[in-house]
């Protein structure tokens, strides 16, 4: 199904309440969404909201033989997948251009970054490697995909546990939880990327556009930072050209906005880890006195 065409009153509209800095649900132009993190069961699984759009993430890991060019470093591949269940108009099995360039945005931002220490995932150089994949799929379309897939990666990634592997001459062994404790992957700085929409030809800037914006916007800046300052990524789509002081400014913006964001991660991380320990505990001193009873 086709998407459904922006009217020139929906365009007047938006355009107009910007002037007057007003946005339609409410928020300042420099404000983003309530983020939402919910961790599921499964270690590795988590779906993430960013108001009404949501992401799901699900990490997998194999073992796999290194490249060639890279024989003592794992291998981390992110797939974002557009389905219908997102929005109508995104096909079954058919890669659009924004799912092109949603993927090549995050591999720049998380990839390149090299958030992930992926030296620690290798097992024996040149022969064997962890291969950790994250699946992403939009639950919902509302506008700023990639934010929310962005934050989907870093917190599923930061969730997961890898089984821990022993290497006894040509003998790899992989044990199991019941053995000894899977162990959390090593990730060295979260990049966040921040976008901005721009209107009028860079007259009106907003940060976290929702769909109806993102219709009505000339163009759009993503800024992929880390809470150190480093810029892991930035691009400008749409015809329209900024000049150094409004750049300045955004990546100002991005900066403040970065720190608030990493610590509301860390702290539903904690807060996860916290739950699950505090489960384990009970379970093990339930399972205590039944024993004590026998």
């Amino acid at each position: 199904m086709r998407e459904v065409p922006l009217s020139l009153c929906e365009y007047d509209f938006v355009i107009k309440a910007l002037s007057e800095n007003l946005r339609l649900d409410k928020r300042g132009v420099y404000d983003v969404r309530d983020i939402k993190i919910d961790f599921l069961k499964t270690r590795g699984a988590c779906i993430v909201s960013i108001g009404n759009t949501q992401v799901s993430g699900q990490v997998s890991a194999d073992i796999v033989k290194p490249k060639d060019s890279r024989p003592n470093e794992g291998i981390l591949k992110i797939n974002l997948d557009l389905s219908p269940m997102g929005a109508q108009h995104f096909e079954v099995g058919k890669q659009s251009e924004q799912g092109v360039e949603l993927n090549r945005l995050l591999e720049r931002n998380l990839k390149q970054s090299r958030f992930l220490d992926i030296e620690t995932l290798c097992i024996r150089a040149g022969e064997k490697v962890w291969q950790i994949r994250v699946d992403l799929n939009v639950i919902n379309h509302d506008g700023n995909i990639l934010d929310c897939a962005n934050l989907a990666v870093i917190c599923a990634v930061s969730h997961f546990r890898l089984p821990e592997v022993s290497v006894t001459g040509d003998q790899i062994k992989i044990f199991t939880p019941e053995e000894r404790n899977p162990i959390p992957l090593i990730v060295i700085h979260m990049p966040i990327t921040l976008s901005f929409a721009f209107f009028d030809q860079g007259k009106y800037l907003l940060v976290d556009p929702n769909e109806l914006e993102e219709k009505c916007m000339d163009g759009k800046l993503v800024i992929g930072m880390n809470r150190h300052r480093e810029i892991c990524t930035m691009q400008l789509s749409g015809n329209m050209l900024l000049l150094k002081d409004q750049i300045k400014r955004c990546v100002d913006i991005t900066a403040k906005k970065i720190l608030k964001i990493t610590e509301f991660i860390q702290e539903e991380i904690n807060k996860n880890s916290n739950d699950i320990e505090n489960k384990k505990s009970i379970r093990s001193s339930n399972l205590d006195e039944k024993m004590s009873l026998i």
